[in-house]
């Protein structure tokens, strides 16, 4: 009997060990506390742990009952464009302002997809453009200017 590898489960449990792993190394630099005056390190340590093991369970799973998968082409216009998106909104929401750097990002990403169309992604930018300055900047009162001084605002 042939044994089959999953090599996505394979990625996906080693990346979560790893990520696991290093918030369990981070969280050892702060005090652990006792389980009933728990000090800063403790939820790290937990959660780390908690993710480590779940990731070592994929793992396990993804050599043991694994399904062949074949990856198909890498769509590479939407990776560029969600990271071009995502360094544009760090790199400008300081000086462009929440709201037209929140709809740039929102219309580079929704432009990723190839099937979407211009007006489509123009409905949506606006759409989570004013859920996002809702939640953040109203809801969650984040300070960040709705308008930047690089526009005069």
């Amino acid at each position: 009997m042939e044994r089959r590898r999953s090599f996505p489960d394979l990625l996906a449990g080693g990346i979560f060990v790893l990520i696991g792993g290093a918030f369990v190394w981070g969280s050892l630099g702060y005090q652990l506390g006792t389980p009933l005056r728990m000090g800063p390190g403790a939820f790290p340590l937990l959660v780390g742990a908690t993710v480590a093991v779940l990731g070592l369970a994929i793992v396990i799973k993804g050599l043991i009952a694994g399904e062949v998968v074949s990856f198909g082409p890498v769509p590479w216009r939407a990776v560029a464009a969600i990271v071009l998106a995502v360094v544009f909104f760090g790199f400008t929401v300081r000086r462009l302002g929440f709201v037209p750097t929140s709809a740039v990002t929102a219309l580079l990403t929704t432009l990723a997809s190839s099937r979407v169309r211009l007006l489509t992604a123009v409905a949506v930018a606006a759409g989570l453009t004013v859920a996002s300055t809702l939640i953040f900047v109203v809801g969650l009162q984040l300070r960040i200017p709705l308008w930047g001084p690089w526009l005069g605002f």
